[in-house]
């Protein structure tokens, strides 16, 4: 009978400077990082292209858009654990190719059905990338140098979401509309070569058996959340195919919180909220991410509806948010604040910073754009010291181990708050602007007074809902900065006893 075979050794531990061409490799999964970002924005501004090219209905172009983000939500969670089992670079490098050959369908697409698969296929490279590259950058740097790695790697997020919309409008200014999906093919092609090249391999040392029955719960309960926030706005929260989305996320979700509490080798490992520093993270992330994406989605119906400005126009005058996260983050400053100041008065600095600035759009919002731009410097400084802390927070609390699950939380996360945000905050709006939509309201008055009074009534409910944003903002950074600050005390406490029963025992056997 053969012996059998030696476990692999364990991983040899990052050096204390970390990977000694860290900085290049940042910048590889940087590049991808952005490519995976600005596709969920870039489709946007060629609605009117596809509507016109290939005669699609509106539900075509909803599930265009729509199953980007739903197939990429869903499998986060899958995503990371396969990378922490199987390898994060072998991840990383699945993630490029399929997002490669998913861009070269979709640019190449000559029916709405072949679009719709495209962008499916898109997604799941997407949630590869997504999670891949935060858990190889907690990798390769030391901890000393995370947060101004995780600074670098959210400012490429923000700079994703704030130029898709004018690469696109260029790209379509100039060629046709498949142009937005092959001008992925050179950065994929290039980050191919530089993973293979650059980023050494990581996983879990300790082999864990695949959590089938787990992945599958988990991408069909989440898929079935998105779907449900999704679909609220345009078929009513109280509409059957919501109704249906929801329950089967609930219904599924709990199932799989009770199957990851009792097998031996779970995805999710459930002990992981015992920990106050990952309870404390996850409850302000959502919180944040809830009143930000809401709050921001109503921005663009403020500068276009109430301001006046065309769609190009409303995205150029948003970009000061994501030129100061680049600026504070790529020069290190939004760091050197973090280090000064600790992780959790950071984070209650940041919030209040990205509070005070919707409070400001939201209370300017008949005075011009001034207002809107100080409200919009101040999310954007916010933003830059607040969410690297807070990422550092939820990937710091977790093992090294467990890196990619980590990552897979942190995105859902931001996708499960963005989504509930826009849904809650805009039946705020609706709540108080009756009309089905401002256009309709406008087209149905037919005096100027009457115009007149259309806007006020949709500027007093923006206001109503982004005040209601930048409550639940500052209520996050004083849940997060709270909890967090309360678990390092703990934490100090718990390492002074540990030391002084260490001393304790060395001077009783120097006494014997």
């Amino acid at each position: 009978m053969s012996a059998s075979p030696a476990p692999a050794a364990p991983p040899a531990p990052p050096s204390p400077e970390g990977h000694p061409q860290r900085w290049l490799i940042l910048g590889v999964i940087c590049l991808a990082q952005l490519t995976v970002v600005l596709d969920n924005t870039v489709l946007n501004v060629a609605i009117p292209s596809l509507t016109r090219e290939m005669d699609a209905a509106t539900s075509d172009i909803q599930w265009m858009i729509n199953a980007y983000s739903l197939v990429q939500s869903g499998l986060l969670l899958t995503a990371g654990s396969a990378a922490d089992r199987y390898g994060r670079k072998k991840m990383l490098t699945a993630g490029l190719a399929l997002f490669g050959v998913g861009s070269l369908v979709a640019g190449l697409a000559e029916t709405s059905g072949q679009l719709i698969a495209a962008r499916a296929g898109m997604g799941v490279g997407g949630a590869l990338l997504l999670t891949t590259t935060l858990a190889v950058a907690m990798q390769i740097f030391a901890p000393a140098e995370q947060p101004k790695a995780i600074g670098i790697w959210a400012a490429v997020n923000s700079l994703g979401f704030a130029v898709g919309p004018l690469i696109g409008g260029f790209m379509l200014n100039h060629f046709w509309w498949g142009a937005i999906f092959l001008v992925n093919l050179p950065v994929v092609v290039l980050g191919l070569a530089a993973v293979v090249t650059l980023v050494p391999e990581s996983k879990s040392p300790q082999g864990d058996r695949p959590d089938l029955l787990g992945a599958l719960l988990s991408t069909i309960g989440m898929s079935s959340l998105v779907l449900a926030i999704i679909s609220g706005p345009s078929h009513g929260w109280t509409s059957g195919r919501v109704l249906l989305s929801g329950t089967v996320a609930v219904v599924v979700l709990a199932l799989f919180a009770r199957w990851e509490s009792r097998i031996a080798y779970p995805m999710l490992d459930l002990h992981f909220f015992r920990e106050r520093r990952f309870t404390a993270a996850v409850s302000g992330a959502v919180l944040v991410t809830f009143g930000m994406g809401g709050a921001l989605f109503l921005l663009t119906q403020h500068l276009q509806f109430v301001l006046g400005y065309g769609p190009l126009e409303a995205g150029l005058r948003t970009a000061p948010l994501a030129v100061t996260v680049v600026a504070l983050n790529f020069t290190g400053v939004a760091a050197k604040w973090m280090a000064r100041l600790g992780g959790p008065v950071s984070i209650l600095l940041g919030l209040t910073l990205m509070s005070g600035g919707l409070v400001s759009i939201a209370t300017t919002a008949s005075g011009g754009y001034a207002g809107t731009l100080l409200g919009l410097l101040l999310i954007g400084a916010g933003t830059a010291i607040a969410s690297p802390a807070m990422a550092h927070a939820i990937m710091s609390s977790i093992p090294p181990a467990k890196a990619g699950v980590g990552a897979g939380i942190n995105g859902t996360l931001a996708e499960f708050g963005t989504g509930l945000g826009v849904a809650v905050l805009g039946a705020v709006l609706s709540s108080r602007f009756a009309a089905e939509s401002l256009p309709v309201a406008l087209a149905a008055a037919h005096t100027r007074a009457e115009r007149e009074r259309v806007v006020d009534s949709f500027s007093s409910g923006l206001e109503t809902s982004q005040l209601g944003g930048a409550a639940a903002v500052f209520l996050g950074g004083v849940v997060a900065a709270g909890l967090l600050r309360r678990a390092e005390r703990k934490d100090a406490e718990a390492a002074e006893k540990t030391e002084t029963a260490g001393a304790s025992g060395a001077e009783a056997a120097g006494a014997s």
